[in-house]
């Protein structure tokens, strides 16, 4: 029986509605909600395919325990993992204290996971060592916040995108990481053309594209652009200096320090032309509306904080906040991290913005919780966490939603961490994440579209999801998880306490006390409830008791949650990044998010394609970089610093700089023989927020001698062959090469693609092994050719004249044309010799592959051009593929497209 029923998309911190649709207890397609406040029924290509990455066989399904480290997991019953995991805590605990324990949390929670887990170790163990992935993307958002404006709270709502005259995107490329608030952007361009858009960023982005002003600063110098830019606005008379008296101090001491920031010498620090930063102080100074936009470019740095202060100050100088079309909007990385913030999800905070600094904020949660206080002690932040349980000062973790052996910076420590630790638990929503091999007690999750609670989105908006379909397996809600094992603990720490700590039967009841927390804070939601939420749709806070709507908009009035009310200036000062390049690592890598995957990548490298627009990790860099090293595009390379080493492909991009190069942060050991690019990156981090300094290392790029490379192309087509057992395979395999990585690619039907190079070929045993493992070891169905001269070896499998499976060893141009043809599962019969061919050109009678028109929907143009010639029109397109109806950038090109047919064809209807 079919259902539909309201969600979010639990990818970006956009927080775009959706609807489910269910058959049969099972999960079969998603469309976006026209109904939600968030994205208006559009999608981007990630929320779309979500129905496509709910397959169990991916998912943890049962717990497992290992009682000894070097044994092996075993199933075993909820009641004995809970069991276990209390003894071991409460042992730890007893011989060591407190903090003898952490906990490490995820963004990607529901408000209600988060409030149980900072219940658990703040209220019931004592200890402030809980700390979440939020720590690695929004913490210095949260700081600079909180130093400037005086608490956590974006001030803006996505409407103001449309009502700006001027809008600066700093440090983000919502093009690939926000897309549906990009097409809020080109919505807001098409009906606007005065509107004048600024985009700061190292690179020249997807977002830059479309820039009227492009500042392509040095990486590290956000602080000196923006006070240069307040030293413009100061010299030209456009700051507000009544809105600085009225509503702001500090302001003269840091107009005394943004003296020195002059044009020139911006132009220098920055590395930009000195009447960019001018015509960019001007475009924002002279506007009606200025907004900003901003995200991880400016707060993964080692002065992340000051950086979000510094863009703050142009709003404060200049009056922009509070108003229609003006503010600093923070765009949130993950979905539910907002809600994280809200509950004291982090180490330094307590429940409704307290901080466990300020002794009346620990009284308070302590009341609130019925316990006799609230430790004082700092907790380990997510960095000082994994340090601490190196040395053993911390010796247990629990891990919960999050992948911090792919995630965090400096992997070497963080994976010597994980294995030296005494207890390690993972409650996970899938089974073969980069941490699931550390953990001694593996608990199953669920996860969307199977969960209730409440997540809140960039703009403070609060959506109450629903379940959609019954968990698998022997999954657990993450609150009942928490719960189960609280009071499992509490019965061995301290019964009387415990007793009345953890009542909850139904995540509403813990959203109730989450709620009576923030009675009289800034974020307020004394009038909020789940039936509230269901009747009146998504609703952004504060939305006190006695309210009929959430605050679109915060500081109307110009009174800020300070002690005196007034908004704080702070003097930022320009640093370099952590680590300066120099002659024996001279390169800056920077590091970013693609359009279609997310993460580590445990959801989205299940759906292949995801994978069509970027099938494996490749490092950029600026041509004459390229030239200056002998490179060409598609060679390998050795990456490396003093942490570790990553062998990746190599491509151009003339939209960096020289001196810089740029690899995605989603490929890990999953997917790749490394830990990816955190096998590089820094640890070192801000004062204030403890963010570290992900978006840039210092690094040199070298070719890599490797000759012999192989490639690997199998068709998922049901049984042992199917995707899961395909991937795995190839992880088997990846340990073997000196360079591999494994993914998928493909439409209707996965192919799974295995790359390799090695400095001397396999012997050919070790290539009658991948065979096997691969389903290519049938001999009556294969078609062979080898040159043992050239060290080459090439295998097809064609059973019935259609190709299913392709291995080249020694020469492997042929993979890029088979890639296509098997996945669009085209390459007639009479053709199939070629993919052994000796060079693997591509045969010159095969046709071109039709380009994809609707990748959300994963729609060629040669399927729209056959619809239209059959007498389709637009709708009748959007209704049969699904084109155009979810993120809409391709609606434009569907319309010409409509439009054209129409022309050449006499009586066809343009619309």
């Amino acid at each position: 029986m079919n259902e539909i029923v309201r969600s979010t998309c639990c990818y970006c911190g956009v927080g775009c509605g959706l609807l489910i649709e269910t058959d049969n207890g099972g999960i079969v397609g998603v469309r976006g909600d026209p109904a939600h406040p968030a994205n208006h029924g559009r999608l981007c290509s990630k929320g779309a395919s979500l129905h496509l990455s709910t397959r169990p066989e991916y998912r943890l399904l049962h717990p497992q325990l290992r009682r000894q480290r070097d044994a092996a997991r075993q199933r075993v019953g909820w009641d004995e993992a809970l069991d276990h995991a209390a003894d071991r805590f409460a042992g730890i605990i007893a011989a060591h204290g407190p903090d003898s324990v952490a906990f490490y949390i995820s963004g990607q929670l529901l408000t209600e996971d988060y409030y149980v887990f900072n219940k658990l170790a703040k209220g019931l163990i004592g200890t402030n060592n809980v700390d979440t992935n939020s720590r690695l993307c929004m913490s210095s958002a949260v700081a600079g916040y909180k130093q400037t404006l005086g608490a956590d709270a974006p001030p803006c709502s996505y409407e103001d995108i449309a009502l700006a005259d001027c809008l600066l995107i700093a440090g983000a490329n919502p093009a690939i990481a926000h897309p549906i608030v990009f097409r809020r952007i080109e919505d807001a361009r098409a009906a606007n053309p005065a509107l004048r858009i600024i985009v700061v960023d190292p690179r020249r982005s997807e977002t830059a594209a479309i820039a009227d002003l492009h500042l392509p600063l040095a990486p590290g110098s956000d602080i000196a652009l923006y006070n240069g830019l307040l030293h413009v606005l100061l010299a030209e008379g456009l700051v507000n200096r009544d809105y600085i008296a009225r509503h702001t101090e500090g302001f003269e001491a840091l107009e005394k320090t943004v003296a020195a920031y002059t044009p020139d010498v911006v132009a220098r620090l920055c590395g930009l032309p000195k009447a960019d930063i001018i015509r960019a102080g001007r475009w924002f100074g002279s506007a009606a509306a200025a907004l900003s936009l901003y995200c991880q470019g400016l707060n993964q740095s080692a002065h992340g904080t000051h950086n979000n202060a510094a863009l703050i100050h142009l709003h404060l100088a200049t009056g922009q906040i509070g108003r229609p079309g003006a503010g600093p909007f923070s765009l949130t990385g993950q979905p539910n991290a907002m809600g994280g913030r809200e509950v004291g999800g982090l180490a330094n905070l307590l429940s409704a913005h307290r901080d466990l600094a300020n002794p009346e904020h620990r009284a308070e949660v302590a009341r609130l919780w019925g316990v006799p206080s609230v430790p004082e002690r700092p907790g380990k932040t997510a960095i000082e966490l994994f340090a601490a349980l190196r040395t053993g000062e911390v010796k247990a973790v629990w891990i919960a939603c999050t992948n911090p052996a792919q995630s965090l910076p400096a992997q070497a420590e963080v994976r010597a961490a994980l294995r030296e630790a005494a207890f390690v638990v993972l409650q996970e929503a899938y089974a073969d994440t980069d941490t699931a091999s550390f953990a001694d007690l593996l608990l199953p999750a669920t996860t969307w579209g199977e969960k209730e609670g409440t997540v809140t989105n960039s703009e403070r908006r609060i959506t109450h999801l629903v379940p959609a379909v019954a968990p698998p397996g022997e999954a657990r809600h993450d609150w009942r998880i928490a719960v189960d094992f609280a009071r499992r603990l509490g019965r061995r720490l301290a019964p009387p306490l415990a007793a009345n700590l953890f009542p909850y039967e139904h995540p509403e009841q813990i959203f109730a006390e989450h709620r009576q927390s923030t009675l009289g804070r800034d974020l307020d939601i004394g009038g909020l409830s789940y039936s509230l939420l269901d009747t009146l749709g998504p609703q952004q806070w504060p939305f006190p008791a006695g309210a009929s709507s959430g605050r679109q908009r915060l500081y109307e009035d110009g009174i800020f949650p300070t002690a005196n009310g007034r908004a704080r200036f702070v003097v930022a000062e320009h640093r370099p990044t952590a680590e300066v390049t120099d002659a024996s690592f001279p390169i800056s890598l920077l590091s970013g998010r693609l359009r279609d995957q997310w993460h580590g990548m445990s959801r989205t490298g299940t759906v292949a394609r995801l994978f069509n627009l970027d099938d494996e990790p490749l490092l950029t860099m600026h041509p004459a970089d390229l030239r200056q090293r002998d490179l060409h595009g598609g060679d390998l390379v050795t990456a490396r610093n003093a942490r570790g080493s990553i062998v990746v492909r190599v491509a151009a991009d003339d939209g960096l700089p020289r001196g810089s190069a740029w690899l995605p942060m989603h490929w890990g050991s999953r997917y790749m023989n490394s830990a990816g690019v955190n096998a590089l990156t820094t640890p070192a981090r801000d004062p204030f927020s403890q963010q570290p300094e992900l978006k840039h290392a210092a690094v040199a790029v070298d070719k890599a001698d490797l000759p012999w490379q192989l490639v690997v192309l199998r068709l998922a087509d049901g049984g042992e062959t199917d995707t899961p057992g395909l991937l795995e395979a190839g992880r088997r395999l990846l340990g073997d090469f000196d360079f591999a990585t494994v993914g998928l690619y493909g439409r209707r039907r996965p192919l799974v693609i295995l790359r390799a190079a090695h400095r001397q070929p396999l012997p050919d045993d070790r290539l009658r092994e991948i065979d096997r493992l691969f389903g290519l070891a049938d001999d009556a169905a294969a078609i062979v050719y080898a040159d043992r001269q050239r060290q080459v070896s090439k295998r097809a499998i064609a059973p019935d004249g259609r190709l299913i499976g392709v291995r080249l060893a020694g020469e492997t141009l042929a993979q890029s044309w088979l890639k296509e043809v098997m996945a669009d599962d085209s390459l007639d019969a009479e053709l199939v010799r070629w993919a052994v061919a000796p060079i693997g050109r591509r045969p010159g009678k095969l046709p071109q592959r039709s380009p994809v028109v609707c990748r959300c929907a994963d729609v060629t143009a040669a399927e729209i051009t056959a619809d239209l010639a059959s007498g389709a029109s637009l709708a009748a397109l959007q209704e049969r593929r699904g084109c155009g109806t979810f993120c809409g950038s391709c609606l434009p090109e569907l319309r010409q497209m409509v439009a054209a047919h129409a022309s050449e064809t006499p009586g066809a209807k343009a619309a």
